[in-house]
């Protein structure tokens, strides 16, 4: 049974790293048969309590986005040894007004590429925190820390041979989280 999945990608920059390896990751043979939607984070207005009310039209999207899907896929950059700020101001986006989270529930997985050798570690393990307490359920294993190579992914979303095999397991685990959470 397809599932549909919202993918959400810490980083602005069109090309970025993180971007090419979302697009990499939804183009392996094991994810063809489901869906994904990008989720337009940069859209987004800075949050403010104020807009909880009465929020802005792309708050609404994110927000039915992420409800009508099966699960979310983060991928995030490491800024400064955390997440960057427009990916948490998505999620505050999402979790709010209080007792309305979009988030809590939803079954997830995080990874993220950087070109230093820890990949995205420390901004993963960031993440993993926010995410906890708004009770989603996270993929814990296997972890995925990429460090960004040249040739990575190329234009057409194919993934490199030497890398290939070890993210489409990742993708695979996700898949099979997904269902075990689902209970199917």
């Amino acid at each position: 049974m397809p599932i549909k999945i919202c993918v959400l990608v810490g980083s602005l920059r069109e090309e970025s790293y993180n971007r090419q390896l979302a697009e990499g990751l939804i183009h392996l043979p094991e994810a063809r048969e489901h869906t994904f939607a990008f989720a337009d984070i940069g859209a987004l207005p800075l949050y403010s309590e104020e807009q909880d009310n009465d929020p802005p039209e792309a708050v609404k999207r994110l927000r039915e986005l992420v409800r009508d899907s099966d699960a979310i896929l983060f991928v995030t950059p490491e800024y400064n040894r955390s997440i960057p700020g427009v990916l948490k101001n998505a999620i505050d986006h999402g979790s709010r007004p209080y007792g309305q989270s979009v988030w809590a529930g939803k079954p997830s997985a995080v990874i993220g590429t950087s070109i230093g050798q820890i990949g995205t570690a420390l901004a993963q393990s960031h993440l993993r925190m926010v995410l906890a307490y708004l009770d989603v359920p996270l993929m814990d294993q296997p972890e995925a820390y990429i460090q960004w190579k040249e040739g990575l992914v190329a234009q057409d979303h194919t993934i490199a041979e030497s890398s290939r095999d070890f993210l489409a397991n990742w993708m695979s685990a996700f898949f099979t989280f997904i269902q075990r959470h689902q209970g199917g």
